[in-house]
Formats: C-alpha cells, sequence, structure tokens
C-alpha cells in the first residue's frame, strides 16, 4: 500500500493559522473525520490525548506525528497539515511544529497499512523532503511529492537489501515505542541513516503494533559490535547476552543517533549479561515512573481478586438473616457459602499485591518472593511469634505494598550476588538460589518490621474509623481527587487507598472514592441534557454516553470534555465530586467492592443516602459548569 492511498485530499489542509497544541489536535481531528475514516471524534480523540500524554508526538525538527490506534477508526488513514507560523506542540527539542500528519489506525491493526505508515515515518526524517512540503501550494501538489519521494525510498531499500549481506551490519538496533506506530520506525530511519553516514553499517529491528519486522538474525547479533536499545517498551534481551549494549528510550533514537552509534564504536557501551528468566528491557523511564508502574502491575493483578471477593462478602450479608447476631454473613448456607468463596479471593489481595509489585521489577524470580512478602504482611508473624498466634495488629496493605518492593529489590540484589558464577549454574539460579534465599531474606526482613508496619497500619485505621463526621473532610479531599486527573496519578492514589483500607475493614473511604469517580462524567450528561445552548450537537450526542459511563464508575468518560474545555470542565467536576465524597463519608456509607457503581447498590451500606450524595455531587457540578459556559449563540 502506498502512502498517497492513506491520505485523501479532504483531509489535507496547507498554511493554517492555530495557536496550540489543543487547536492543531482539534483542526486535525477534523480533517481526519472529513475523510470519512473513522466513526466517533470523540473516542477518537481520546485516544489522541492518551498517546500524547505518555509523550509528546512532537518528534522535533519541526514536525509532529499524533496517531492513535481505537476501534473508533473504521479504515487506517492519514490526515495532513502545515503551520508555516508553527506552534509550541511540546516538542522533544523544544521548537515549534510545522508540519502534522494525524494517524489512525484500526484497533485490529494490519500489516499493510502500518508498513505505509512506517515509510511516512522514515520520509520524514528527510530535511528536503519536510521542505518540499511545506512548500506546496495544493493539495494534489502535496501528494505529488510524497508519491515522488516513496518511489525514491523504495529504490534506495532495494539497493540496500541487495549490498549489504547478512553478518555485514557493524552495529544493530531494535526500536519499540508504547503504541509502536510512529516513533518506532523513526528512530529505525534516523539510527540506520546516521550508520550509513558514518560508515559504520546499522541494522535495526522494529518492535511495532504489527509485530517485529527486519528481525535480527543469530548470525548478526554474532557478529556486531554491539547492540542499541531505544525503546520505552519491553523488547526480548536475552539473545544480546554477552554483547556491548546501550538501553535507552526511543527518543534518544531519533534524537542523537551518531551519539549512540559513536558510544558502540568507541567501546563504551557496558557488556550485558542476561540471567535465565530476565525482565525485557525498556529504556527511559525515571524513578517516580519506575515506581509508578511496578506499583500498578500489583494493584492491576490485585483488583479482581478484591473486586470478586468483596461482591460475593457482600451478598453474604444481603441474603443472611438480618436476626443472626454475632453470625450475621454466615448463619445460613447460602450467607456461609458466599462469605467463604468470598473470603478466599479476598484474602489473596494482599499476597497478589506484592507478588506482581515484585514481579515487575525483577520479573519471575521476584513473584515468589513478593507472594510470601504479601503473606507475612497478612499474618503479622514476627522473630517472637512466627505462627502469629498472638499478634495484636498486621502490616496489612501498607505492609504489602513495602514488602512487594522489598521482594524486587532482593532478586536484584541475589542477581548481582550471583553474577560471577559459572554459566552452567544459570539454571539453577531461578529455581534454587534465588526463591530459597530470597524468601529466606524476605523473612527475616518481615519479621523484624511487621511490628512496626503493624502499628502504623493500626494506627492509621484507627484514625479513619474513629473520625467519624469529621470523616467529611477526608470524604472531600479523596472524591475531589478522583475528577482532578480522571484516570491519572492522583485519581490512582486515592484509589489505591481505599482499596487498600478494604483490608482493614474500613469500607466508608472506599465509598467516597467510588461516588467521587462517577461524579464527572455524570456532571457532562446532565449539563448536556439540561443545558443544550452550551454544547454542539455532537457534544450532546456523546453526553449521552456519560450516564452509563457515570453510573458504571468509569471517570475517563469525561476526558475529552475536559480535555476541550479544561479551565471550566475540571474545578466543576472536582467540585462535584468533593461534595459527592463528603456527603458520602457524612452519611457514613460503606462499600465493600472497589468498583462497580450502580450494579453494586444492593450491596452498599445506606445505599438511599449514596445515591442522594452522588446526585447532589452531579449536579452541583452541572450546573457550576452550564452557567460557567456561555451559550454558543453570544
Amino acid at each position: 500500500m502506498k502512502i498517497t492511498e492513506l491520505l485523501d485530499l479532504k483531509g489535507i489542509a496547507l498554511n493554517v493559522n492555530v495557536n496550540s497544541k489543543d487547536e492543531a489536535i482539534d483542526k486535525l481531528v477534523d480533517l481526519m473525520d472529513a475523510t470519512g475514516k473513522i466513526s466517533s471524534k470523540e473516542d477518537y480523540k481520546k485516544g489522541i490525548l492518551a498517546r500524547e500524554s505518555l509523550t509528546s508526538t512532537g518528534i522535533g525538527e519541526g514536525i509532529a506525528i499524533p496517531h492513535a490506534q481505537v476501534a473508533a477508526v473504521k479504515t487506517a488513514g492519514l490526515a495532513a497539515m502545515t503551520v508555516p507560523a508553527g506552534v509550541d506542540y511540546e516538542s522533544l527539542d523544544g521548537q515549534p511544529a510545522k508540519l502534522f500528519f494525524m494517524i489512525a489506525a484500526p484497533e485490529d491493526g494490519g500489516n499493510t497499512h502500518l508498513q505505509a505508515l512506517a515509510k511516512l515515518s522514515a520520509l520524514l526524517m528527510d530535511e528536503a523532503f519536510r521542505e518540499k512540503l511545506m512548500n506546496a501550494q495544493s493539495a494534489e501538489e502535496f501528494l505529488h511529492i510524497i508519491d515522488e519521494r516513496e518511489a525514491i525510498k523504495d529504490a534506495e531499500e532495494a539497493a540496500e537489501a541487495a549490498k549489504v549481506h547478512e553478518g555485514q551490519y557493524k552495529v544493530l538496533a531494535v526500536t519499540a515505542c508504547p503504541t509502536g506506530i510512529a516513533h518506532t520506525f523513526m528512530a529505525a530511519e534516523n539510527l540506520t541513516k546516521a550508520g550509513e553516514a558514518m560508515g559504520y553499517p546499522l541494522k535495526a529491528e522494529t518492535n511495532g503494533s504489527e509485530g517485529i519486522g527486519n528481525a535480527l538474525t543469530a548470525e548478526e547479533i554474532a557478529a556486531a559490535d554491539g547492540i542499541i536499545i531505544a525503546a520505552d517498551k519491553n523488547v526480548e534481551m536475552a539473545r544480546f547476552d554477552g554483547k556491548p549494549l546501550l538501553s535507552v528510550s526511543v527518543t534518544e533514537g531519533i534524537r542523537h543517533p551518531e551519539d549512540l552509534i559513536n558510544k558502540i564504536r568507541n567501546g563504551e557501551a557496558p557488556i550485558y549479561h542476561a540471567e535465565a528468566g530476565a525482565a525485557p528491557a525498556a529504556g527511559g523511564a525515571n524513578a517516580a515512573q519506575g515506581f509508578y508502574k511496578h506499583l500498578m502491575n500489583g494493584v492491576s493483578h490485585m483488583l479482581p481478586f478484591v473486586v470478586a471477593g468483596g461482591i460475593l462478602i457482600a451478598l453474604a450479608f444481603l441474603f443472611d438473616d438480618k436476626n443472626a447476631g454475632a453470625n450475621f454473613g454466615s448463619s445460613t448456607p447460602l450467607a456461609a457459602w458466599f462469605n467463604a468463596i468470598g473470603g478466599v479471593s479476598f484474602g489473596m489481595m494482599l499476597p497478589i499485591l506484592s507478588g506482581f509489585i515484585a514481579m515487575s521489577i525483577a520479573d519471575r524470580p521476584g513473584l515468589a518472593v513478593g507472594i510470601v512478602g504479601g503473606l507475612l504482611a497478612k499474618s503479622g508473624a514476627t522473630f517472637l511469634d512466627p505462627s502469629a498466634a498472638k499478634v495484636a495488629a498486621t502490616p496489612g496493605f501498607l505492609g504489602a505494598l513495602l514488602y512487594g518492593f522489598v521482594a524486587g529489590w532482593i532478586i536484584l540484589l541475589l542477581k548481582k550476588v550471583f553474577a560471577g558464577l559459572p554459566k552452567s549454574l544459570d539454571g539453577i539460579k531461578p529455581i534454587l538460589l534465588y526463591p530459597l534465599l530470597g524468601v529466606a531474606l524476605m523473612g527475616v526482613f518481615a519479621s523484624a518490621v511487621n511490628p512496626i508496619m503493624g502499628v502504623i497500619n493500626s494506627g492509621l485505621t484507627s484514625f479513619l474509623n474513629g473520625l467519624g463526621k469529621y470523616g467529611i473532610l477526608l470524604g472531600i479531599v479523596a472524591g475531589g481527587m478522583m475528577s482532578i486527573d480522571m484516570g491519572g496519578p492522583f485519581n490512582k492514589a486515592a484509589y489505591v487507598t481505599a482499596t487498600g483500607m478494604l483490608a482493614s475493614k474500613n469500607y466508608t473511604l472506599m465509598a467516597a472514592v467510588m461516588a467521587g469517580g462517577m461524579v464527572p462524567p455524570l456532571v457532562i450528561a446532565l449539563s448536556t441534557t439540561f443545558f443544550k445552548d452550551r454544547w454542539s450537537e455532537e457534544d450532546r450526542n456523546a453526553g449521552l454516553v456519560n450516564y452509563i459511563m457515570g453510573l458504571s464508575f468509569i471517570s475517563e468518560g469525561a476526558i475529552p470534555f475536559a480535555a476541550n474545555d479544561p479551565i471550566r470542565v475540571i474545578p466543576s467536576c472536582v467540585l462535584g465530586s468533593a461534595i459527592a465524597g463528603g456527603l458520602s463519608m457524612l452519611f457514613n456509607c460503606t462499600l465493600r467492592a472497589p468498583h462497580g457503581g450502580i450494579f453494586v447498590i444492593a450491596t452498599i451500606g445506606n445505599w438511599p443516602m449514596y445515591l442522594a450524595s452522588i446526585a447532589i455531587g452531579s449536579v452541583v457540578g452541572a450546573i457550576v459548569l452550564s452557567l460557567w459556559k456561555k451559550p454558543l449563540n453570544k
């Protein structure tokens, strides 16, 4: 497939004037919509913004390639725009963006169109080509320039394939970005061109959306002077054992290919040693990003256990005899069954959290040590009381969180300690040395720290349980946090804290957090329904879906609206969420399941006032937003 087969004349706009990144994205989305390639502008834009939240697609040199691979794309396509005056697009080199290509990729992928998009990404690295596009006087001329340059590129690739044979590459590279559409291929192109210009032939393997392209062979790896990994996601690393290797972010491969190649040529790259079962590598993550990634790996694996267990336990109370007294929740066979099965699932919360945090840090060798750490946090065992028969307070969620990270670090330490062992012993490390010594060290650490963590966890639980009516302040803060970034770090911080408190039998904070998270989409839905003159017909239609998303506790439904008008939408939603969270705490509403929205309403304590809290917060937020926005015809 040729590039111009993806680019419709209706999707090209030349000499455009936009004043911000948001305006540029809106214009490009409109162009894409005009081509008929997408079914929903809102859903497609949401995908574009989600990709931009990872890192700017303004790659530098005046180029920006926003892209999304979502269900809203009916068929693969491109939209293009030139902005001669430039616009601040938060580009990697800090320079204004002038040449834009927006990519729409179907959710189910497909090799043909992705190969064309990869070729476009490579072509844009040619300054002369970019200059011609910027000077095009019509959409037809714009397409002709692309056609002409693509033909030259095809001829160059054919000549290169005939000239370079297996084993003749001096340096090899692997490139990968989270979506695998644009940055992956740009990094590969820049690295390849830099190697050619430096007289140091380079072959780049791409880990793109359609899979691995231009795969490196064992012979090429053996003959190469070194390896460059330019990736923002995990790639297979064991094959590079014993080779000089640099691991950097994909943007480094785009921006500084010569520097990376020189480090290989000058022998400055460290030797890579692969452990048995070693984790794949990803470059470019800082400490904060790493912490967040490890934490969310644990939380995402933990949640299914907590959701299932929490709802089943809540059903046990729902179906039990209300006059059962101390046995309430298990006094009838049906209730006892629900309680037992739910308890098994819910009881996995801490070991799964801890285990998968450790696994994110140290791969599979960390899993067993992390799970043991989570179980020790659950039991509260100490040196003086290893059976935990007399333990008064357990470390709980906070302990499992800490022990997950410690377990990962223990395995990383053991890998360094045993790095000097003969390679013949590599097979014994992950099945004997790591689990045996790792679990033992985890046991020592947890037994020593459990009493301290138990006191901290007990104090925090007592504090939250004793807040009473003053807990409204906590509900206001936690509820409001759910709307600040709607799925981002603030939202996740409140949610993870509330989920953790479930293990300590504090159910009020979870209720406040879910109430706060349900409000943003409902604010949008109510405003678009009852204040129609503030919204376009497209917004009003999209607003209807937010009733379902809000009632389902999917805060992200409000993101497209917040992205279009953050100054008005976000504060209005935060206010509504804070009110809902505060009222939920005031009315002592409880929630045993960390998700479900309206579908778990029967398991919510004091559910009538809970619904009232959500309704009041949503109505207040919608009114504030609607009064703040001006009617479209004024």
